[in-house]
C-alpha cells in the first residue's frame, strides 16, 4: 500500500518514538508499505519546530536524516484539482493534489479537516486505523 503520511503524523513521530504516529510512520515504511511525503510536509515540520518545539529542532533534523532514507519524495503539482474543494483548509490542498497525482492508496493524518472530507480515494486514515485495518 503507497501511504501519503501527514505532517501532523510525521512530528508526533519525530516527538515521541513511543507513539502512535510512530509506529504507524514504521509501518508505513516498511513492506509491503510504501510510505510517502512532499517537500511541503518537510517545509510544514520546519515551520512548526521552529515556533513550537525550537528546542528540539536536533530531534526533527535526526527524524528527518533517517525517515528520507526510507520516505519516497513526490512531487506537488501545481495545478488545482476538482476533488480539492472537497478540503476545507487551502493549507492541505498540496498535500492532496500530491497524493492523488502520485496515486497513493491512503493518507494517514490526524487532521480534522481532511478526517471530515468525503474524499472516496485515497482513503483517510488515523494513525489507529491504520494499524488496526491496513
Amino acid at each position: 500500500m503507497k501511504v501519503l503520511i501527514d505532517s501532523n503524523v510525521l512530528i508526533s513521530a519525530a516527538l515521541n518514538p513511543n507513539g502512535t504516529p510512530f509506529k504507524a510512520f514504521v509501518k508505513a515504511v516498511t513492506a509491503p508499505n510504501q510510505g510517502v511525503i512532499c517537500e511541503q510536509n518537510i517545509d510544514e515540520m520546519r515551520r512548526i519546530f521552529n515556533r513550537k518545539f525550537p528546542t528540539k529542532i536536533p530531534a526533527l533534523e535526526s527524524f528527518l536524516a533517517l525517515a528520507l532514507l526510507t520516505l519516497e519524495m513526490i512531487p506537488v503539482p501545481t495545478e488545482e484539482q476538482e476533488s480539492e474543494t472537497l478540503i476545507r483548509d487551502a493549507d492541505d490542498r498540496p498535500l492532496l493534489r500530491a497524493a492523488i497525482a502520485a496515486n497513493v492508496d491512503a493518507i494517514i493524518t490526524g487532521d480534522n479537516d481532511f478526517l471530515s472530507a468525503k474524499i472516496g480515494h485515497p482513503k483517510i486514515l488515523t494513525c489507529a486505523e491504520f494499524l488496526s485495518d491496513f
